[in-house]
């Protein structure tokens, strides 16, 4: 069954938003201004009028430059309250309404039920100044982790500034440089980046807080609920609207954009996919753990190649990326597929076969391949793949390299992109969101939480399920329930978290009618899991996903 959704909480005043923010735990910090001015795109609107009194909120104006075009934008950085499913929010709508706490006294108070955790999520939002919300698409920006904050997609892709780093290895200490970015979305869309429930400056409190935010299910409802308070307090329930989601955040894409458009009634125009994982069996970390599923190997083994063929680890092939990954595409679906189910029938003379050819596209020797009985994960081939130079090659980044922890460790120890940049995006957003957006004095600025994470998932129209995560069935569903649904995965070449491959695998096994696979658009990028990392790819992946919201807005962009 379908499960059913908690209503979400809607701020309608300051005394109900006071109220939200108390019982949360949180202290309520000081206003921009007594009246903060309303969005300049909707003047006199009432949503505007109640966001006005929203706390735990800063508006500044700015202007950024793309394609030669200066674009005037009004940024407002705040936190919403969202609650988990099970919450009645009657009785605090009532108060706000009439300033009047509903009778303590009786039997009946829905209040008494409801759960106590809650969580302000923070986020930063930026408008086109002049525009009219129906003739505005707005896209919500979220990065995954599970658990991080969306520090990386608002300072390296899509916000009005963007850090400067290196394209492939480690960036010096500070000072970092923040560049006007030509590559933000602004030409396009409406921002919105949104932090997970306990990052950035949101926080989670309450009974049970991590199990009430911290789970595919839980994490779903939570940004589900937060949309729907941002659409109505800022009044653009009648603007085309857009998910973007990277990584763990394309999981939940598929999470969101169900509910929203199911348990809502709000249907989205586009949702906006990078470096893909719906289904976690093909996870490429692990796949060890789960013995007889080989379909990791097969999809990883196309980004194997296009990483030993970036580090000129390939004994032969010197030609363009293209091609030769087309080769190695046909050859990791059939025979090499093949071979791996055959599991112990497989001939030693197959294997030695297989095994040359594992080495001629990925540059490792025949006999370690055979020792790992051709299947090989993705940390043993970050750590094999330079290790006889004591280098450890990258994860998220395989265009990255740093020297190896351990040289006597089966696989990689740490992942170089991820120590090369983040000092440089989390110490820019800490500057920037200070002294440009005028928000988080005296608080921290949390970049990930370290709580764990429940992965079971209730699947539409199947149940809970207790296995690795699955969310192709969700975004089949949205995509039926909604036939006008536009879907776009953008990929690295380079990525071995969420390999390029799987994600096409998993867009071409998604159970959809065929006359729906014309809505699915593909790119890749000769980059990696944060493709916005190369400035070359960065450049394409704006005019590849501008492209799709211009496409995918009816009549509003036309």
């Amino acid at each position: 069954m379908i499960s059913v959704r908690s209503r979400h909480f809607l701020t309608s005043g300051l005394s109900a938003s006071l109220l939200s923010l108390q019982m949360a735990g949180l202290s309520v910090p000081a206003l921009a201004a007594e009246t903060p001015a309303a969005p300049a795109h909707q003047p006199g609107d009432p949503a505007t009028d109640a966001a006005k009194e929203i706390p735990a909120r800063h508006e500044t104006s700015g202007s950024v430059t793309i394609g030669g075009k200066q674009i005037d934008y009004q940024a407002v950085a705040g936190t919403l309250i969202v609650y988990p499913a099970g919450w009645d929010d009657s009785a605090a709508v009532m108060e706000a309404r009439t300033g009047v706490k509903p009778d303590a006294k009786g039997d009946a108070k829905p209040e008494d039920s409801n759960p106590d955790a809650s969580a302000a999520m923070f986020y930063v939002a930026y408008f086109k100044k002049g525009a009219k919300p129906e003739e505005r698409p707005i896209t919500f920006v979220y990065n995954g982790g599970p658990g991080s904050a969306t520090v990386w997609l608002h300072m390296g892709a899509f916000g009005p500034r963007r850090i400067v780093t290196m394209n492939d290895t480690h960036d010096p200490a500070a000072p970092y440089k923040l560049v006007n970015n030509e590559a933000s979305l602004l030409d396009v869309s409406d921002l919105v980046f949104i932090d997970a429930p306990g990052t950035g400056f949101g926080r989670i409190t309450g009974r049970d807080r991590k199990k009430a935010f911290l789970g595919v299910d839980a994490d779903g409802r939570a940004f589900a609920h937060f949309i729907t308070q941002f659409l109505g307090v800022y009044g653009r329930y009648n603007s085309p609207k857009f998910l973007f989601g990277e990584s763990y955040g394309t999981t939940r894409s598929a999470v969101v954009v169900n509910d929203l458009q199911n348990d809502d009634n709000i249907d989205f125009n586009g949702v906006i996919l990078l470096s893909q994982i719906l289904s976690f069996d093909n996870d490429v970390d692990e796949p060890r753990m789960n013995p007889g599923n080989d379909q990791p190997y097969v999809l990883a083994l196309p980004t194997c190649a296009a990483t030993a063929w970036y580090h000129h680890r390939l004994p032969a092939h010197t030609g363009p990326l293209r091609p030769f990954l087309d080769e190695v595409e046909r050859f990791a679906s059939s025979d090499y597929l093949l071979a791996l189910q055959k599991g112990s029938d497989l001939s030693a003379e197959d294997r030695q076969a297989v095994a040359a050819k594992l080495h001629d596209y990925t540059g490792l020797p025949v006999d370690y391949i055979l020792r790992a009985d051709l299947r090989i994960d993705g940390g043993e081939f970050e750590k094999t793949l330079q290790g006889d130079a004591d280098i450890t090659t990258g994860r998220l980044d395989t265009r990255f390299s740093g020297p190896t922890l351990d040289p006597m460790s089966e696989s990689a120890q740490y992942d170089p992109q991820s120590s090369a940049i983040s000092s440089a995006y989390v110490s820019a957003f800490n500057d920037y969101s200070r002294k440009v957006l005028g928000f988080g004095q005296g608080q921290s600025y949390l970049a990930e939480t370290d709580a764990e994470w429940d992965m079971k998932h209730d699947v539409p129209g199947m149940g809970k399920s207790d296995g690795a995560p699955n969310v192709m069935p969700d975004l089949a569903f949205a995509m039926k329930t909604n036939p006008t649904l536009k879907v776009m995965l953008n990929a690295g070449f380079y990525d071995l978290a969420t390999p390029y491959y799987e994600g096409i695998y998993e867009m071409k096994h998604l159970p959809i009618p065929q006359k729906l696979r014309s809505n699915i658009e593909f790119a890749q990028y000769e980059s990696g899991h944060m493709v916005y990392a190369n400035e070359a790819a960065l450049k394409l992946l704006h005019d590849n996903v501008a492209g799709f919201i211009r496409r995918s807005s009816g009549s509003a962009l036309r």
